[in-house]
């Protein structure tokens, strides 16, 4: 089986993801697919193990195996949850549905490490565009106020959204350069100060629901195992009579 087979035939949850997820898109925006996919357990049981993720099969489209993404989401990781929580669903089975109903289980103050660390190396980068150019990359200094911003709203209220709602046109202006960069500094500083008050109070457990997912994710692969038992069996025998 190659790997895009497996985006094809066992996705369990796809999404849109980028600006037209965020609330950002504007007409020149590209559409950002993202998916999580169930590798059949029997793939598992030989040497060469399925992949971790595939790109493609269509263009700007990104897809992780369950087992992968659940290990990402457990560690707070940015993208994935954003991913968990995209308002642009564009498919779902019963496993995605109930990997979707275990969002609340990812979630913990570790968001707060985690979302914070990937916005500092975003500044970074940032600095250095503008010490080797005299201006930022607007689009990413665009996406740092927006991410620092949905992890001070998620600290606040134990909830992750998305879609940055009345932040649109601030966001936009950034992003066309139109902000000067001073500016922009100082709200990147002010949202990493109120996302660390918000931590302090923050309605989130210390840590994520291991176990919660980790049931899930048994209970998923017992039962592709068992999907494929009839089959597995037939090969076996096939095998056996050919030894005979």
């Amino acid at each position: 089986m190659q790997p895009q087979d497996l985006v094809r035939d066992h996705t369990v949850y796809a999404c849109v993801m980028g600006s037209r997820a965020f609330g950002l898109a504007t007409d020149a925006s590209d559409t950002d697919r993202r998916g999580v996919f169930l590798a059949p357990t029997p793939l598992f049981w030989r040497f060469e193990k399925p992949p971790t993720h595939v790109e493609g099969p269509g263009a700007e489209q990104f897809s992780w195996e369950l087992e992968r993404f659940c290990a990402l989401a457990l560690r707070g990781n940015p993208n994935i949850l954003e991913c968990l929580h995209s308002p642009l669903v564009e498919h779902m089975d019963d496993t995605g549905r109930e990997l979707l109903s275990l969002r609340p289980a990812f979630l913990s103050r570790r968001v707060h490490d985690t979302f914070t660390r990937y916005a500092l190396g975003q500044r970074r980068k940032l600095d250095a565009d503008v010490r080797a150019t005299g201006a930022p990359r607007w689009k990413h200094a665009m996406h740092l106020l927006r991410l620092l911003t949905s992890a001070r709203d998620l600290l606040r209220t134990g909830e992750l959204r998305t879609d940055v709602g009345g932040q649109r046109e601030p966001l936009l202006a950034v992003k066309r350069g139109e902000v000067p960069w001073s500016r922009v500094e100082a709200w990147a500083v002010r949202l990493a100060a109120e996302a660390e008050e918000a931590l302090r109070g923050s309605p989130l457990p210390p840590e994520p629901d291991h176990a919660r997912v980790a049931d899930f994710l048994l209970r998923v692969r017992r039962a592709s195992a068992l999907r494929a038992e009839p089959d597995h069996r037939v090969g076996q025998g096939a095998g056996r009579a050919g030894q005979r």
